[in-house]
Formats: structure tokens, sequence, C-alpha cells
């Protein structure tokens, strides 16, 4: 009896111990992440007064939507004195309306205070072009794909599913064309005309944004604003663009003519903490892999909504 009681008390000591070893890793875990997290808003410029005199650069790639706080960060950094000027990379090809219209906006307070420029990868299209206008220097490679001037609303019709398979869909809207577009039923006349309208007046907005940002003549846009795409060689040609090249040529235009110093650190503006970014993009890099595998995550986006 007495070996047994001394077995047992050996297991709760070992049982106690593991219990504070693992506390001691946990706690020691939080600090390390409490650690960059404060390292990378240091560096983000998100403590003010911290960072130095930089440049900011914004990555944009894939599905454009609207961000609050990517919005309201920019604001922030607007009023920053640490922030000289702020690089745009765009690598898009495209997003919602309200996702390009709230950039576009937060970029063109940003550019009225602060030298802006914006810099095209392998694509920059629709609302990745609208999001460059407000630069006041536009670069894009040969290679780039730009342009896609338009807007585009997407749906689908299961009738025909839903009557091979017996099923009857039943909707009460309030008038006829609270359910236009649905899957449910096919688009009518007026339902069509009516969307039309919208996307019309979508449209021309995105066009008078092109011709105020690149200083053309609306009727001019208007000609190339029919969803065409162009090379960055192309663009260039017709005003779209200003320069060929990449962050590098950016850089030396902002020495040249705004007097950012070439020497000085690019810092990425980043919304997100350590832990977010690390299990967001484990997360985001499977989710993605299975969307785009089946169905295309950018497209379901886009349904129901007018998307660039």
């Amino acid at each position: 009896m007495s070996l047994d009681a001394d077995l047992l008390l050996d297991r709760r000591r070992l049982k106690r111990r593991l219990s504070l070893w693992r506390a001691a890793a946990v706690l020691a875990v939080a600090a390390v992440v409490l650690a960059f997290t404060l390292g990378d808003r240091r560096a983000g410029g998100l403590l003010p007064g911290v960072a130095g005199a930089h440049v900011a650069r914004l990555t944009l790639s894939g599905f454009i939507s609207d961000d609050r706080k990517l919005i309201e960060e920019l604001d922030r950094l607007r009023r920053s004195d640490a922030v000289r000027a702020v690089v745009v990379a765009i690598d898009s090809p495209g997003g919602s309306v309200a996702g390009g219209e709230g950039l576009h906006a937060a970029l063109t307070r940003m550019a009225a205070v602060k030298p802006v420029v914006a810099v095209m990868g392998g694509t920059a299209a629709s609302a990745g072009y609208m999001v460059a206008l407000p630069a006041q220097r536009v670069f894009a490679r040969n290679a780039t794909v730009t342009g896609s001037i338009g807007v585009i609303l997407q749906s689908f019709d299961v009738t025909g599913l839903l009557a091979w398979i017996g099923v009857n869909a039943e909707t009460i809207a309030s008038g006829r064309f609270k359910d236009q577009p649905s899957p449910f039923r096919p688009l009518t006349e007026e339902g069509r005309a009516e969307l039309a309208r919208v996307v019309q007046d979508l449209h021309t907005q995105f066009v008078m944004m092109v011709a105020e940002g690149r200083q053309m003549d609306p009727v001019r846009v208007q000609e190339i604003a029919d969803g065409r795409v162009f090379t960055g060689r192309e663009a260039l040609a017709l005003g779209l663009v200003d320069a060929l090249g990449g962050e590098a040529e950016a850089r030396a235009w902002l020495a040249e003519t705004r007097g950012v110093s070439e020497t000085l650190p690019v810092r990425d503006i980043e919304i997100r903490g350590l832990a977010e970014r690390t299990f967001g993009s484990v997360l985001g890099f499977f989710t993605k892999s299975i969307a785009d595998e089946w169905v295309g995550v950018d497209r379901v986006r886009a349904l129901w909504q007018p998307s660039l």
C-alpha cells in the first residue's frame, strides 16, 4: 500500500510540473507574439511617432473589396509626418464597385497632401486600374494587362435544374423588381432594363474617374471604355499610364521630382497582426485553392453585386 501511495504522489507531482511547463510555454509564446506584433506596428507606422521617415507601400492583390480598416489606416497615414510618399503596388484583375470606389477616394485624399505613385504588376484591370487613377504617376510593365474600364453584374438561372429535380421555388416580394436578378426565375425584360440602367450609371462614374485622373476628354475615354484590356505598352500610347517600369523607376521619379530620397526605407502598410497574418495565410491558402479549383473565388464574390 505504501508503494502505491508513493507512485500516486509521484504522478501528481509530475502532472503539476507538466502543467507548470505548459503554462510557461503558453506565456512565452504569447510574449513572442506580442513582441512581434508591437514590432510590426512600429514598422508599419501604427504607433504614432515611433517610426522614422519612410515610404509606405500599399500592396493590392487579388479581388478588391470594401475594406474599412484599410481605408482608416490610409487616412491615418495621410496625417503622419513619417510617411513621405506612398507606392501603390497593384496586381489585381478587379473587384467590387464599392471596393474600388472606397480605395480611389482614400488615395485621392492621400495624393492631395503626399506624393503617390502607382506601380502595376502582371494585372491592374478594372477596379485594379481604378485605384491607380489618383496617383501623380502611374507605371506599368510592357506586359501588364490593364484597362478593362467597365462594369459587370452577373447572376444565374437554375429554373431548368429545379424543374428537372421537381422543386418549385416560391418568392414573395414587395415589388416586381425586388427579386431581380434571382436564380429562381428568369430575368424579365423590365428587370433587365432596370439593371442595365444601374450598370450604365456606374459605368459613367468610372469613365469620369478616368477622365479626371488622366486628364482626358470624357468622349475619348468613352471610346475605349468598352471593357477591353490593353498591354502596358498600349496603355502608355493611349494615355492610360505615364511610363513603363516598376518600383525602382517609381522611386527614381519620386527622388527626382518630389525630393523623396531613394535611400528612405520602404514599409508595407499592414493592418493585420502577426497571429492573424500567420494563421490567416494558412487558412486562406487552403480555402482559396479549393474555391479556385471548383468555382473560382472571384466569380463567386462577383455574383449579385456590380463588379469592375
